[in-house]
């Protein structure tokens, strides 16, 4: 037994002295596989013992393991582009998920890698990674086909499976001519919502998610193995950032910059698992990664980057040297008109730069929740002073600024106190702290968990309770504002989306909804008033919808200038055609609108968010010509992507009537009042029971709207 010993221990002394201190360039695959929201804490290689993740694992035992890496942003978009550009988000400029997108003059790994003759193919999973954002930059593939989702589903769950994105990354795999590529693939589970597959359902549903996403990550290294590609890769396997599970009062992500949203797991496997099952405790950032690749792939690091390659550990070669570790959000500012945070950590210490900083010794307390900002100033002062050199002369007034022309326009209509962009002027220090909001987090969450549950009465009640303590969070005025919408109060919703534009005149879902509410009010004036000013900051919905407003006004050449200009902001949009297409069917040439509306469909099939109108159109058009089989799947259409389409679902009421299936008619009304109990819709109802010599049920209709909106 001793003598085993003494060869099992030989042995392992053997391979690390035949170990090269230096490896050769990689010239077969490097992927990068990055996982959206998972924490480090949460996985059994960290010490977590409530999941099992035996493919994450096997990956650890090939690998490096980096006990301390850090997100330099909990939101997804900024974090990536770090990863891929080794900037920090000050740097790149993107700096939130909404709002930004990536410069055209980005330079990401990918450019660098094609100089040395990889092909870069990417696989994402999530709406904020999509090619419009810019985020596609430098890939030779960009594969972000996601599932279409109608406007109004929040950010957060427009995503494709994850088992759908690497399908896809495995046939692409399957048709490659060369193992010199670099294959990045992200999967979005273990993002809230959290609906982990039944079999993974047991645990708490993030575990299971987790778990989940471990067995995704298995479908790809298994076919690496199967096509005999494992083991030449150099794989990376990651998180954008991490999740908050109520761990400082925060739930999700976005808001804190404390270690359950920051801290991220890192594995690295070399080519033949050289130096594998190996953990380093030096902390490492995000920033690293890309000279981190370029470096292992032989290719130069360009220069000016803080980032600094990992390749002595991986090696086994030498130390790191110290580096700063920076964090930041500015989501508070944005969405609420709170103080935005910033961090900056070493081996041994954690500052969190607030209106009251915190001083975390993460050392001896991990998890941070002892605060030694008061007991130790000196570590506290010196560590404020480098991250304000760092952060010196940055501005925080972005996605854009409020131009003198549009601050008139602000002014003449109405809106006192945004002359100098609101919050965004004002130091973070002079505005609330995150954490003392935590109580407002809490309500904003249950107030959009209601409105999720359809409860939208209770969820606008919630909405109005926090205004009245903060009229400054942009974000609960948009909120409000769509609650609004559902319930069919149009003019009330404007006005909330007015509170959003009085707390931040840059935000574009505010200037929109009010434009789009004003229009629906055919108050034309003030909504061409709002479009144009939301042309600078949603170019696309602001001319798409101005072009709507020279229809309705009957100005044919206007409509169709801004139709152009709506496609000239997004290629994706139908505009020119649906332009072309309703002027047609407003004046009764149902034939000649068809083909436009037809091709209109066309251009949208290759969007992700549909755009409303274009399946009604089609089917309106029909089922005047009386080709109702035909209309009828586009009136279905219709309202499976926009169940509140009141026209659509009254198109298909006279459609069965018309056919003589006068039972699904009456379905369809009592499905529009279910799902829109609007007095628009009871409205629409008693107009339709009249039209159908149903004076009694007519009545009902109407009474029951007494009743309920009296």
């Amino acid at each position: 037994m001793v003598a085993a010993a003494a060869v099992l221990t030989l042995g392992a002394a053997a391979a690390w002295f035949l170990w090269p201190a230096r490896t050769q360039a990689a010239d077969g695959p490097i992927v990068l596989i990055s996982i959206d929201t998972l924490r480090a804490d949460r996985l059994p290689a960290y010490g977590y013992t409530g999941t099992a993740t035996p493919n994450i694992d096997r990956l650890v035992a090939d690998g490096i393991l980096f006990e301390r890496a850090y997100s330099h942003s909990p939101q997804t978009l900024p974090a990536h582009t770090s990863i891929f550009s080794g900037q920090l988000p000050f740097e790149h400029g993107v700096r939130d998920n909404i709002g930004f997108s990536v410069r055209a003059d980005q330079r990401f790994l990918q450019h660098d890698l094609r100089e040395r003759g990889f092909t870069s193919v990417g696989f994402v999973s999530a709406y904020v990674l999509r090619e419009q954002t810019g985020f596609n930059r430098g890939f030779d593939h960009y594969d972000d086909d996601l599932p279409a989702a109608a406007p109004d589903l929040p950010l957060g769950q427009v995503q494709r499976a994850g088992a759908d994105t690497v399908a896809a990354a495995n046939r692409w795999i399957d048709g490659r001519d060369s193992s010199k590529f670099f294959l990045f693939v992200h999967i979005y589970e273990p993002h809230r919502p959290y609906s982990p597959p039944p079999r993974f359902a047991g645990k708490n549903p993030y575990d299971g998610e987790v778990e989940y996403s471990d067995a995704i990550v298995g479908q790809l290294l298994d076919h690496l193995r199967a096509k005999e590609l494992y083991d030449h890769a150099t794989i990376i396997l990651l998180a954008d950032h991490g999740e908050g599970l109520g761990d400082h009062g925060e739930d999700e992500h976005g808001m804190f910059l404390y270690r359950e949203t920051i801290q991220i797991p890192l594995i690295v496997k070399l080519p033949g698992s050289r130096g594998g099952h190996r953990r380093v405790t030096e902390p490492v950032q995000q920033i690293d990664l890309a000279p981190t690749i370029l470096d292992v792939a032989g290719a130069a690091v360009p220069e000016g980057l803080r980032g600094r390659s990992l390749r002595p550990v991986l090696d086994g070669t030498g130390a790191l040297a110290e580096a700063g570790i920076y964090s930041e959000t500015l989501s508070p500012r944005y969405h609420f008109g709170w103080s935005e945070l910033y961090a900056l950590g070493d081996a041994r210490y954690r500052l969190i730069r607030a209106p009251r900083d915190e001083l975390f010794d993460i050392v001896q307390d991990p998890a941070e929740t002892d605060n030694l900002a008061g007991e130790r100033p000196q570590v506290r002062e010196a560590m404020r002073r480098a991250l304000d050199r760092m952060i010196a002369d940055v501005p925080v007034d972005a996605p854009s600024a409020v131009s003198d022309e549009d601050r008139q326009k602000l002014a003449a209509l109405g809106y006192v106190g945004t002359q100098t962009g609101g919050s965004l002027s004002v130091p973070g220090d002079e505005l609330p702290d995150p954490k003392d909001r935590i109580d407002v987090l809490k309500k904003y969450k249950r107030a959009t968990d209601l409105a999720g549950e359809r409860q939208f009465d209770a969820a606008a009640d919630a909405m109005r309770e926090l205004l009245r303590g903060d009229p400054q969070m942009t974000d609960v005025w948009v909120q409000l504002g769509g609650m609004y919408e559902r319930l069919g109060r149009t003019a009330d919703a404007v006005e909330a989306y007015k509170g959003g534009i009085r707390s931040n005149p840059q935000n574009a879902a505010s200037l929109t909804g009010a434009a789009a509410g004003l229009f629906q009010l055919r108050r034309l004036d003030e909504a061409l008033a709002h479009a144009e000013l939301a042309a600078a900051v949603a170019p696309a919905a602001a001319h798409e919808l101005m072009a709507r407003i020279a229809l309705e006004r009957g100005d044919a050449a206007t409509a169709r200038r801004q139709a152009r200009l709506a496609l000239e902001a997004d290629p994706s949009l139908p505009t020119p055609d649906m332009v072309e297409g309703m002027m047609l069917h407003k004046q009764g040439n149902y034939a000649a609108a068809l083909p436009h509306f037809m091709k209109a469909r066309t251009v949208v099939a290759g969007r992700t968010v549909t755009v409303p109108d274009v399946n009604y159109y089609i089917a309106d058009s029909l089922a005047r010509l009386e080709r109702y089989e035909e209309a009828e799947s586009f009136f279905e259409a219709e309202i499976a992507s926009f169940p509140n389409n009141l026209r659509a679902r009254a198109g298909l009421a006279m459609l069965y009537r018309a056919t003589g299936r006068d039972a699904l008619s009456g379905q369809t009304i009592a499905a529009m009042l279910r799902t829109s109990p609007t007095p628009e819709a009871y409205d629409l109802a008693a107009q339709l029971w009249t039209m159908f010599g149903e004076p009694q049920r007519a009545a009902a209709a109407r009474a029951e709207a007494g009743r309920r909106f009296r």
